[in-house]
């Protein structure tokens, strides 16, 4: 059976923790900054956890984390 392969745009935006949840960066912190609020950047800076709803398409696509 040949090796599957691992999804490498997701292995770039998505890392596993120690208890097995997927932890992920937010959105809208690249560009067209000069109008969002100082608190704002600082929020979208932290990281997530992917949605209940999206675990099952992360898994498949990173088979070996």
């Amino acid at each position: 059976m040949p090796k599957m392969k691992t999804n490498r745009g997701a292995a770039k935006r998505f890392r596993r923790t120690g208890k097995g949840r997927f932890k992920r960066a937010q959105s809208h912190l690249n560009h067209i900054l000069t109008k969002k609020r100082s608190k704002r950047k600082r929020q979208l800076g932290l990281t997530g956890h992917v949605a209940e709803s999206d675990l099952a398409a992360v898994k498949k696509m990173l088979p070996y984390s």
